[in-house]
């Protein structure tokens, strides 16, 4: 289950990602702008303070997701992004850290494209640190005997399926757009007792805790600590530095 406030607690971290994307669309009066994957909807309230007079449309495929995006005023939807379809005054299509969990999300984008009019933008951030040390942790942690039954169908893999710049480059130039094509590696300072655990709590390590019970959690996370303390040591002062890949793809339908 997603908890909006436990991915929130680096929300400044993890909205830097999502300025760094729009800065990139330079659609100027859009009719619609929909933010596919939008979460709790802290980030998704920039965009009708960016295009005022635009329809803002937000889906999200977590119930718990939508309602705090509906708390926060947005007319958010429940539903899978592989079944959604823009309407056509549709301009703008952003997905900021949702994409790399459907592994056919680049025919996504192509498909899009098509349904798209000239001149409309899909602008499109995904994670790309999943062979991190941080997520080999979890899967070797993962893999234990205790925890291996339990945890054995989770995809640990799936957001692997983030494929080099290069090549969503290559798919949208041939599907007809001028693409922006990028990766940056941030290199996050992190405090607390345990800050990377703290982090990947809200993203890496969500369906892990839905299948483990109290006591089960509480052992997973007893030995994923030290794990992630050989690979992320603090520095001297306390804090710790997590390097994060993210890959960026912004296309202009032509």
């Amino acid at each position: 289950m997603w908890d909006p406030d436990t991915y929130l607690a680096f929300a400044s971290q993890r909205a830097r990602p999502f300025y760094d994307l729009l800065s990139r669309v330079a659609a100027e009066r859009p009719r619609r702008v929909v933010d596919l994957g939008c979460g709790g909807g802290n980030l998704t309230l920039q965009l009708p303070r960016r295009w005022p007079d635009a329809v803002i449309e937000a889906l999200d495929s977590s119930p718990e997701m939508v309602a705090a995006a509906r708390e926060r005023g947005l007319d958010a939807t429940v539903g899978d992004l592989r079944d959604w379809k823009p309407h056509r005054d549709t301009d703008v299509v952003v997905s900021n850290s949702a994409m790399q969990w459907v592994p056919e999300h680049a025919e996504l984008m192509v498909r899009w494209t098509g349904r798209l009019g000239p001149g409309s933008w899909i602008a499109v951030q995904m994670p790309g640190n999943f062979e991190s040390p941080s997520h080999a942790a979890v899967r070797a942690v993962a893999r234990r005997e205790k925890f291996a039954k339990t945890l054995r169908d989770i995809p640990f893999r799936i957001g692997s399926a983030v494929q080099p710049p290069a090549r969503y480059a290559e798919l949208l130039i041939d599907a007809g757009c001028t693409v922006d094509v990028w990766e940056t590696t941030y290199l996050h300072q992190l405090t607390g007792e345990h800050p990377v655990l703290d982090w990947i709590t809200g993203t890496a390590l969500v369906p892990v805790r839905d299948r483990l019970n109290d006591e089960q959690w509480e052992q997973f996370r007893g030995e994923l600590i030290p794990l992630l303390a050989d690979a992320y040591p603090p520095r001297p002062d306390g804090s710790t530095f997590f390097p994060f890949r993210r890959v960026f793809v912004v296309a202009r339908v032509r």
